[in-house]
């Protein structure tokens, strides 16, 4: 399995965001960071924000920060919201399945379970687990830091 570099960006967003509480961040900090393409990291940013995980503010002084605690926020809730359009195999994609199997392989049912422990295993992990006393990453991503 291979996550998507939207999940990606999304975590590290949010990751930066939980580092720098309390503070609006620009979009090219994350950016410059995490070594993310504007672009690419806009889009993500626009659908954390359209999905109430960031607060958006526009303008001068505008970016984001944290819509919610980082203890609230689960790596699954993040994967499910950015991987759930990209079928995990061909027999997940309903209509545009055309695998001449899927009404007899038994393998479906093997992936759907495989799935199911993955995001339950993912949903028991929080960005504040993934950033508090991680001295660390706080270096690497604290605004005003030397990296």
């Amino acid at each position: 399995m291979r996550l998507t570099t939207r999940t990606n960006l999304a975590m590290r967003a949010l990751m930066f965001c939980a580092v720098n509480p309390g503070r609006i961040v620009r979009k090219a900090e994350i950016a410059e960071a995490c070594n993310a393409s504007l672009n690419h990291l806009g889009l993500v940013i626009n659908l954390l924000g359209q999905s109430g995980f960031i607060a958006t503010t526009r303008g001068r002084n505008g970016g984001v920060q944290l819509a919610r605690s980082p203890e609230s926020i689960t790596v699954g809730e993040i994967c499910r919201l950015l991987e759930s359009d990209v079928p995990f195999a061909e027999c997940f994609a309903g209509a545009d399945n055309t695998c001449p199997l899927a009404g007899c392989c038994r393998l479906r049912g093997a992936f759907c379970r495989a799935l199911n422990a993955f995001y339950a295993t993912l949903d028991k992990v929080t960005l504040a687990e993934l950033t508090q006393d991680n001295t660390e990453l706080c270096d690497l991503l604290s605004v005003g830091s030397a990296a």
